[in-house]
């Protein structure tokens, strides 16, 4: 039975000569939606940098849409005014959407010490489905939405394993891998983000999928620091999600994290909470990490990214994933 509730318009085939964008926007969308009806989804990717002339990313967002324009270099950080004109003809001619449904973000590239800043404070959120799960998700206050399209397979993976297992999820941002493990029948779940703000919020996704907080614990703490004060407490849990920043440099945090620096610490302390018979499932969106499996040889490294990569993503680097579990002697 089709969701009612999924915002997921139709679009009428056909072909506009004047503009490559608008063509394959369509062809990407009518692909996806199939898809997406089947799943219960309503955000996903309609574009991806597929052509060298627009270097965007487009995400359709339950009838609005985050357009992001990658800078390829740090003196031209916004899109002309005819590349802007020719997106918002494309999405207003296919999905009838106005221009205050549309969301501009410039990507560009940024020196080590620069950090990102929160955008505005219109706290404009709303709701969106993954796969049938509820979360909410804010394009205009902030650089990132709520919800990291990207790793919906991953939670998905996360999730099928879920079941009566309990599941520790580090730099947790909103807390959609613990909602999707909780609403699969974990346990217990407990994420943990330095931020306030994405610990409210990830609070907020929890009683959006009418889910309590008992067994769905929310931790403001440094990861680092928290996993040696789990250690000492003897903690184990049977599933631990890592996907850390590249860089963050916090001003909560008493140094810079940096994730090729400091993830043989993170791992190592990670694994030493990792259950018998327990998994790690560990992701990067650097581009630059190398993984040295050597440092860890009582355990097994499975490259599983191909098969975390969504279906509506064309650029197949954008992060990378392993599964580890230790080896039992």
């Amino acid at each position: 039975m089709e969701n009612t509730s999924l915002l997921l318009p139709a679009i009428a085939d056909g072909e506009d000569k004047s503009s490559p964008l608008k063509n394959r926007i369509r062809k990407n969308y009518r692909h996806v939606r199939k898809w997406a009806k089947r799943t219960c989804t309503d955000c996903f990717r309609v574009y991806d940098r597929d052509i060298k002339e627009y270097p965007l990313a487009i995400d359709f967002y339950a009838g609005r849409f985050c357009v992001q324009y990658f800078s390829y270099n740090r003196d031209s950080d916004e899109p002309s005014s005819s590349l802007e004109n020719e997106v918002l003809e494309a999405l207003y001619s296919l999905f009838a959407v106005q221009p205050e449904a549309i969301y501009w973000r410039t990507r560009v590239r940024r020196t080590k010490m620069q950090q990102y800043e929160k955008l505005a404070q219109e706290k404009q959120y709303f709701s969106v489905f993954e796969y049938g799960v509820k979360f909410k998700v804010n394009l205009h206050d902030y650089l990132d939405t709520g919800l990291f399209l990207d790793h919906r397979e991953t939670r998905q993976r996360v999730s099928s394993i879920a079941k009566g297992r309990s599941v520790l999820n580090l730099f947790a941002y909103t807390c959609a891998f613990s909602v999707h493990a909780a609403l699969a029948g974990a346990s217990l779940t407990k994420s943990v983000d330095l931020s306030n703000t994405y610990t409210a919020w990830g609070k907020d996704n929890f009683a959006l999928n009418g889910l309590s907080l008992h067994d769905n614990v929310i931790v403001r703490a440094d990861c680092l620091k928290f996993l040696d004060e789990e250690i000492a407490f003897g903690a184990l849990y049977d599933i631990i999600v890592i996907d850390p920043p590249t860089i963050s440099r916090s001003k909560k945090m008493d140094q810079m994290f940096d994730i090729q620096v400091d993830y043989p610490a993170l791992l190592t302390k990670a694994l030493r909470l990792l259950s018998k018979g327990g998994t790690i499932f560990f992701s990067t969106n650097s581009r630059k990490f190398s993984l040295d499996e050597t440092l860890f040889p009582s355990c097994t490294f499975k490259d599983i990214s191909k098969n975390t990569i969504p279906v509506d993503f064309h650029n197949q680097k954008i992060h990378r994933c392993w599964q580890i579990s230790k080896l039992e002697f």
